[in-house]
């Protein structure tokens, strides 16, 4: 049998590289609280994504919850059920309401549209998801968060090294998160990072990733949302590599392009003004059934793919949603994505396409 491939491989930079970093800590003994490493690597990304107020966390959850918390939201927040439970869970966590509206079929975010018909004296915010890393319909957004008086908050998990219109993604929204989780393009083992364009919001959050307070000074609530010099470490050995990994994920990318089986497959769209960063590949099948044949077929071979995302997030029960999403629900059940890392051999790449394409 051959080794097991899965829908995505963590990068690790060379030992060697990390190992001198790990010497450094041991010398300094500086283990977190905001440590040299950490605080390289926060100069360092507001350099590459061109921020200018950016902070360093634990992951890219608890980025979330800090938002709305910051933002003060306690009401409805309308939401995408196309993503990764993470984002309604995090309103759900905060005792806000999650709203949901459905999403476009063509790049999978959520539809302006239906944004407008579920606001009500109780909305605050809109929550959106770039979905595999492609942008939400941002313009439209803004202007109805503009014309109702709403925040708008990015889960922007997915979209490190995106540009759209010559900007960073994450230079988008009142808020903006990502996740720095091991399964991202770029990642620091566990992380996240909350960006805002707004300086006093910036402090605010910065207040609330530790605790409310500095040294002796205590100024609000807080919680524990810090990360230490080993994370960083493994981010400052990352954060150079990020091109070369994109053009990886990129080569991969085409070769499913180029040979899937697009009289039974569909995949979204990506802009024109869209520097995209190839962070999933996902594929729509006709109907479940064909989905399941697939993602068997696969298996059998030792290739393990992802349902992503998989259920439909106004369908939780638990969530106490009652809107309806007829397109995500049609959508969550005939999305697959496929193995996608750098270092994905072409050969494999052209066994993953011919057992799909035999299948369909």
């Amino acid at each position: 049998m051959s080794e097991k491939i899965f829908v995505t491989k963590s990068y690790l930079p060379p030992q060697e590289e990390y190992i001198a970093y790990l010497n450094g800590i041991w010398e300094r003994h500086h283990l977190t609280n905001q440590g040299p490493l950490v605080l390289e690597l926060e100069q360092k990304l507001r350099q590459y994504l061109g921020l200018e107020h950016l902070h360093f966390s634990s992951n890219g959850t608890i980025v979330l919850q800090m938002a709305l918390k910051a933002l003060r939201i306690t009401g409805e927040v309308i939401t995408t059920p196309f993503s990764y439970c993470a984002t309604s869970h995090a309103i759900a966590w905060e005792n806000a309401t999650p709203i949901f509206a459905d999403i476009r079929k063509e790049d999978l975010c959520i539809d302006p549209d239906c944004i407008e018909a579920l606001i009500t004296p109780k909305t605050q915010a809109i929550l959106a998801t770039h979905v595999y890393g492609i942008p939400c319909q941002i313009e439209r957004i803004e202007a109805i968060a503009k014309q109702h008086g709403l925040y708008v908050i990015y889960d922007a998990a997915h979209t490190f090294g995106v540009q759209y219109k010559g900007k960073s993604l994450l230079s988008y929204g009142d808020v903006s998160t990502c996740s720095f989780h091991a399964t991202k393009v770029f990642h620091t083992v566990e992380g996240g990072m909350i960006t805002t364009p707004n300086a006093e919001l910036s402090e605010q959050l910065k207040l609330y990733r530790s605790f409310g307070h500095v040294g002796d000074d205590y100024f609000d609530i807080g919680i524990n949302a810090k990360n230490s010099e080993f994370h960083a470490a493994m981010g400052l050995c990352n954060l150079p590599k990020v091109d070369e990994i994109i053009a990886g994920r990129r080569r991969v990318t085409e070769s499913y392009d180029q040979h899937l089986n697009w009289e039974k497959l569909t995949k979204p769209t990506i802009p024109a003004d869209v520097e995209w960063n190839h962070a999933y590949y996902p594929v729509f099948f006709e109907t479940e059934a064909d989905l399941l044949k697939v993602r068997d077929a696969l298996a059998a071979q030792n290739i393990f793919v992802r349902r992503y995302f998989y259920p439909s997030l106004n369908t939780l029960s638990f969530l106490h949603a009652h809107q309806s999403c007829p397109v995500s629900e049609y959508m969550a059940v005939r999305a697959l994505s496929l193995p996608l890392y750098p270092d994905l051999p072409d050969h494999d790449v052209e066994r993953i396409i011919s057992i799909i394409n035999e299948n369909l």
